[in-house]
């Protein structure tokens, strides 16, 4: 029995179903600001929710022709991701509890190779994890009591430095021991550049299309709220609905667009998935290089500044104020709408072609990551 009063989606339940309290009526977005203000006096980052950006017109006929572009390129990704995840559980009995939001659209995406490639429906859930606190304890508590036995996969979209990765070896370890609930920490990704993840679809420091929009491509759901005004002890973890994005909302067009090549590029995964390690060692490599930058930029203080990878540099345009952005090259494809929002907002890039990254966003010091 899935609980009541959870978050609106423009998703489907058959694809995902978010365990996330509905505060839409009750939340409101703070400026930045207000949001780097609250920051700075102690609050946690989840406890106000950034204002949505509003993409331009030049900005979403360059998403519009990246999902066409890299469509093929990245269904064979989740097929591949997908083929690894299903050899390394070593049961059909699989539960996906996708990372909102950048998971979400991921997990959708598993979920519908697993039940057309393999015929199995893995049920999929979404749920919250926040730097500093954790992962949502009442939702994972919820999920092992409806899937007793099943072996649960956790998804998200890309990897920056390893900081969800650490937070979720954290939690799983504690809630291991704490409740015995036979977690596991081995994270899936369709990208993971920073090389702290073991199953992925690629390591290459690429752009997924779902990263340059906010919530019109994550199911119209908000970043995560953990505020003690509005999420009680017992609830989940919180979440808006912005319906009054209806209009501009590609969510399900995004996952339907790459799930239609899954029968082109279905042949080539499963190949390369019994030819290849089913996982792979977390090397940090891109951790390390973090840690230079900070040693040179911030003298070494705070690495959460830092936020390494195409998917997290786009992270830190949409929301945030960098005073830089770091890339190997200004020509890759990857990297074409980030000098797009450089130059809406009128920030920096500097090409630094030994750069292990692709692309680094730079947060000014004294912001909240």
């Amino acid at each position: 029995m899935i609980a009541t009063g959870l978050v609106k989606t423009s998703y489907s339940e058959e694809d995902i179903v978010f365990l996330l309290k509905d505060v839409t009526e009750d939340f409101t977005e703070s400026t930045l600001e207000e949001r780097e203000k609250a920051v700075q006096s102690g609050s946690h980052y989840a406890e106000r929710l950034p204002v949505e950006y509003r993409p331009s017109e030049e900005y979403t006929k360059l998403y519009k022709e990246s999902v066409e572009k890299t469509k093929e390129q990245w269904s064979y990704f989740v097929g591949l991701l997908t083929e690894r995840i299903h050899l390394h559980a070593k049961t059909d009995d699989v539960v996906l509890v996708s990372l909102a939001r950048a998971g979400s659209p991921v997990g959708i995406l598993i979920r519908r190779y697993a039940r057309q490639t393999f015929g199995l429906e893995w049920p999929h859930y979404s749920v919250s994890i926040l730097r500093g606190k954790g992962i949502d304890e009442n939702a994972m508590r919820a999920i092992r009591k409806w899937h007793p036995n099943s072996r649960i996969q956790f998804v998200d979209g890309w990897t920056g430095k390893g900081a969800i990765q650490t937070e979720l070896t954290n939690s799983v370890l504690s809630l291991n021991e704490k409740e015995g609930l036979d977690l596991h920490d081995d994270l899936a990704v369709l990208a993971d550049p920073g090389a702290c993840s073991v199953l992925f679809g690629t390591r290459e420091d690429l752009l997924i299309p779902s990263a340059c929009l906010n919530s019109t491509v994550s199911g119209l759901v908000s970043r995560t709220i953990l505020n003690d005004r509005f999420i009680g002890k017992e609830d989940f973890h919180g979440a808006k609905f912005y319906g009054e994005l209806l209009g501009e909302d590609v969510s399900n067009d995004f996952v339907n667009r790459i799930a239609a090549c899954f029968s082109q590029t279905a042949e080539a995964a499963g190949k390369e998935a019994s030819s290849t390690p089913v996982t792979a060692e977390r090397t940090w490599q891109g951790k390390m290089e973090v840690e230079e930058i900070s040693k040179k930029l911030y003298s070494g203080t705070n690495h959460q500044l830092i936020k390494p990878g195409v998917g997290e540099t786009t992270r830190v345009m949409l929301r945030r104020d960098p005073w830089k952005v770091l890339v190997r090259s200004l020509d890759h494809p990857s990297v074409q709408h980030l000098l797009v929002l450089a130059e809406e907002k009128n920030v920096p890039v500097e090409v630094v072609p030994e750069l292990f990254y692709r692309a680094i966003g730079l947060i000014r010091s004294g912001q909240e990551t």
